[in-house]
């Protein structure tokens, strides 16, 4: 039996970073699936493992505990596996850094597609984006990422504020070269620190794994195509 029920649709996007965290620590999850998901929000609230107004939602079977919203279910997870750091001060920067990659994706699918990519559009925000970037990049340079070596926080092995930030950058620039250039361009410390964390065997195995179950998806829909329209052109 599987330690953990994940329910997220079938693209990276959202739910790539519960997936990346259970996988480095070495956890069993299963996959809910889009009918499973439709049917929980389509339902009644009473109803449902944990109110939620979308997913990902994550159940741990073992506490018998459901929690909903990437960063809470983030923290759940960096708590109960031992995954965060001691100080607060560092834990907080952890959190900072988890809310931070949400809004990320939240501004790459335009709020969740409430409009769609355009050539104006993407060559507005590409200034917002590098800025974006240069935050893991500042936040690296004071407390330990030098030189692309060390880790995002200052840690001797990776921890969550280095799984996600590799999973953010790494599934937006795998399925988007000009993003992946971006990176390099704007914050090769945190591009270095991303190809570092995805060559540990654990993400290895889940990026093939998501290549073999979503393809070349990111977060579907036209709101995915948009993207493409403009960044492959």
């Amino acid at each position: 039996m599987s330690d953990y029920d994940l329910f997220y649709w079938s693209v990276p996007f959202r739910g790539q970073f519960v997936r990346a965290v259970l996988a480095y620590a070495g956890k069993s999850w299963t996959e809910g699936g889009d009918a499973a998901i439709s049917k929980m929000m389509s339902g009644s609230v009473k109803e449902m493992p944990v109110p939620f107004m979308g997913p990902p939602i994550l159940v741990d079977r073992k506490a018998g505990f459901a929690i909903a919203q990437m960063p809470a279910i983030v923290l759940y997870l960096g708590e109960t596996l031992d995954l965060l750091p001691a100080t607060p001060p560092v834990r907080a920067l952890t959190m900072k850094i988890v809310n931070d990659a949400n809004d990320v994706i939240d501004e790459i699918t335009l709020d969740g597609g409430r409009q769609m990519w355009t050539e104006r559009r993407w060559h507005d925000f590409v200034p917002r984006l590098k800025k974006w970037m240069s935050l893991w990049e500042e936040t690296g340079r004071r407390h330990g990422l030098k030189k692309g070596s060390g880790f995002l926080l200052g840690g001797e092995t990776p921890a969550i504020a280095d799984i996600v930030t590799a999973t953010l950058w790494s599934t937006m620039a795998d399925r988007f070269e000009t993003i992946g250039s971006i990176l390099q361009d704007t914050a090769p410390m945190t591009a270095a620190l991303t190809r570092r964390v995805c060559d540990l065997p654990p993400f290895v195995s889940l990026a093939a794994q998501a290549r073999k179950d979503y393809g070349d998806a990111y977060c579907g829909g036209r709101i995915e195509a948009s993207l493409h329209n403009v960044l492959d052109a």
